[in-house]
């Protein structure tokens, strides 16, 4: 899947309701709801997890992918460098990176595209990708 930053993944737009998951991926490995009763679907063969956020009539707001065939601007980054993978990105639009280390995993947020590579042992783990937000709002990509 590629991940595609302010979009989704793949075809899995930002947007998107559960029953449009459902129909493109069918039923997840695993349901549940965090602490702001967002909705979470768990996909174990293609390793991704999705949240549908409560507070705006449960869309697709984020999403997690560990995927080694995952790739980002058409290239591999399950497995790669930070550093690697932030020379490949477009520099005018991936210009400001926060980098923060906690318990031996590094986060590295771009905070322009809502992306974070996760790295742990000198490897990006996994990706996180967010809708973002122009003017106070939510900028979705589905519109159905």
């Amino acid at each position: 899947m590629n991940i595609n930053p302010k979009n989704g993944v793949g075809e899995l737009l930002f947007g998107m309701k559960q029953q449009h998951i459902m129909a493109m991926l069918g039923k997840p490995d695993k349901e549940f709801k965090d602490e702001d009763k967002n909705v979470i679907y768990l996909y174990n063969k293609h390793k991704i997890r999705l949240t549908f956020y409560e507070d705006e009539e449960f869309r697709l707001g984020y999403i997690v992918i560990s995927d080694v065939n995952a790739m980002l601007f058409d290239k591999p980054v399950i497995g790669r460098t930070a550093k690697e993978i932030q020379g490949e990105l477009p520099q005018k639009q991936f210009k400001e990176w926060e980098v923060v280390e906690e318990d031996g995993i590094e986060s590295t947020f771009n905070e322009d595209n809502w992306l974070m590579l996760i790295s742990e042992f000198g490897e990006i783990i996994k990706v996180e990708v967010g809708a973002v937000i122009i003017n106070d709002e939510f900028d979705w990509k589905f519109s159905g």
